[in-house]
């Protein structure tokens, strides 16, 4: 559980927010439930996805009315039949004035037709004008602070009669985190050691070596690049949606052969697999090979974890890497350093404070854990079911840039992975709460300096205009989930300093 994961519920929690301020309900929001089953049922959200061949897919979402029975209230609401009429009345007028029907002079349309010609619109008018109000004055007398949209319950609207209804939907717990300072999480060793600092180095070395073919007539041996062309199948796959990618699970769409053209593999390299080297070492160039590789479950490539591949390999060269010399004029292709010695240095404390990092991050994920063990309190299902969509949207983004089809997508059970995604979906959601309330008790707050120079940053990578920017969040919402975010990461490390030892 990561702080920077706690990102997608902040777009519902901002939402949430704005329509407990502002309760400007719309038609659509203010719908019976019956009207909003059928609505829902046929629901379909397309995800387009920017990578290779810019695939898109889609899926279909289920957004079933669901709220947390113990964080449900409702509440009663009765206006008089006179005033429902007079509603009525205000709405078909309007339409007399605007419709514009074939045969009728503007403003001259019967009150007849409009009332039949336009009878959903009038009634939803009707119905956004008597229910918003009286909804926010319900709540406001109540003193409730709906954290979720009303579903509106047992609603009958008729032109001359009261109109009566109930609205349910789901306020926000009280979060009780006493104790919460007295939570420790012991601070990591962030010193670089000298391997590290090697492997950092050689990754820089690599990046700028030379690959020229090897002239003389012999096989491959130790330290060795081989060229190769290849093609695998992968014998059992099973595969699923996480929100990283693919992980493996009991059923899976079709998997693609593996291919591959004019690949560099070291014989005998740290990264080489034991498998590929046996295969490997002592061939010849033209030689072609056949062999199994048993992937492990924790293979860093998701689709081939926990998988057993047969490979076709065709040697098609031998290779051997040269690297530049570790002086200054390779510094200065490296950036403005004015010796090897200042580069090194730099890289040195490049890779330490990345190390430093990534170890605080992993520390504040745990003590992050132990505060959602350690409070219990019930949480809005409707915060839940965003949060659930966010992480299914994230692992497939993934799954289309490993080169998944539409076709392939549209295949996965998505009932099934919605579920898969719950349990940490609602750890998310508390966290995302728990650092709320806690943000609350230190008095953390986000400088509008502070978003600022967020904003600069989105501008720099999104290529858009910093004040086009600023105007559409702030129309969206967006500027508020920013901000939000930002306390909670903040709240995040001020809580790290003074817990951790």
């Amino acid at each position: 559980m990561s702080i920077a994961a706690l990102e997608a519920h902040r777009h519902g929690r901002g939402r949430h927010k704005r329509f407990v301020e502002g309760m400007d309900l719309t038609p659509t929001e203010m719908t019976d439930t019956n009207e909003a089953a059928e609505q829902q049922s046929e629901v379909a959200n397309t995800h387009e996805h920017d990578h290779a061949h810019e695939h898109e897919h889609e899926h279909t979402h289920q957004h079933a009315p669901s709220l947390n029975p113990e964080l449900t209230r409702e509440i009663e609401v009765e206006v008089g039949a006179d005033e429902v009429s007079k509603s009525f009345k205000t709405v078909v007028k309007r339409y007399q004035k605007l419709a514009r029907i074939p045969g009728f002079r503007a403003g001259k349309v019967p009150e007849t037709l409009i009332r039949s010609k336009f009878a959903k619109e009038v009634r939803q008018e009707v119905l956004e004008s008597l229910v918003s109000e009286r909804f926010r004055k319900a709540i406001t007398e109540q003193k409730l602070r709906p954290v979720s949209e009303p579903q509106l319950l047992d609603m009958q609207l008729l032109d001359g009669q009261p109109l009566k209804f109930k609205a349910a939907f789901e306020v926000g717990p009280e979060i009780d985190i006493t104790g919460y300072d007295s939570v420790r999480v012991a601070k990591p060793d962030a010193v670089l050691t000298d391997e590290e600092y090697s492997a950092e180095l050689n990754r820089v070395l690599d990046s700028h070596a030379t690959v020229e073919p090897v002239e003389e007539d012999r096989a491959l041996v130790d330290g060795d690049w081989a060229e190769i062309q290849f093609r695998g199948e992968v014998k059992d796959l099973a595969q699923t949606v996480t929100e990283e990618g693919v992980q493996n699970a009991s059923t899976s769409p079709t998997q693609a052969p593996i291919t591959g053209e004019d690949v560099l593999i070291e014989i005998g390299g740290k990264n080489t697999l034991a498998a590929f080297n046996d295969a490997l070492r002592g061939a010849k160039a033209g030689q072609e090979l056949k062999f199994e590789v048993d992937y492990p479950a924790d293979f860093g490539e998701r689709r081939l974890a926990g998988q057993t591949v047969s490979y076709d390999v065709t040697v098609k060269g031998i290779k051997h890497k040269s690297y530049p010399e570790r002086d200054v004029e390779f510094a200065k292709q490296l950036g403005n350093y004015e010796s090897w010695d200042e580069f090194e240095t730099k890289l040195r404390e490049h890779a330490s404070d990345r190390k430093k990092s990534a170890l605080d991050n992993g520390a504040k994920d745990k003590m992050l854990g132990e505060l959602i063990e350690r409070f219990q309190f019930p949480v809005p299902e409707s915060f839940v079911q965003q949060q659930i969509e966010a992480r299914l949207d994230r692992g497939l983004r993934a799954l289309a840039q490993q080169g998944m089809s539409v076709e392939d997508m549209r295949k996965l059970d998505f009932v099934r992975l919605r579920e898969a995604q719950r349990d940490q979906a609602i750890n998310e959601v508390k966290a995302s709460m728990v650092l709320d309330r806690i943000a609350e008790v230190e008095g953390v707050t986000v400088s509008e300096e502070d978003v600022d120079r967020e904003l600069l940053m989105l501008s720099i990578q999104s290529r858009e205009p910093l004040e086009a920017l600023r105007e559409r969040l702030s129309k969206d919402g967006g500027l508020d989930r920013i901000r939000e975010q930002m306390r909670r990461e903040k709240t995040g490390s001020v809580l790290y300093e003074k817990l951790a030892s």
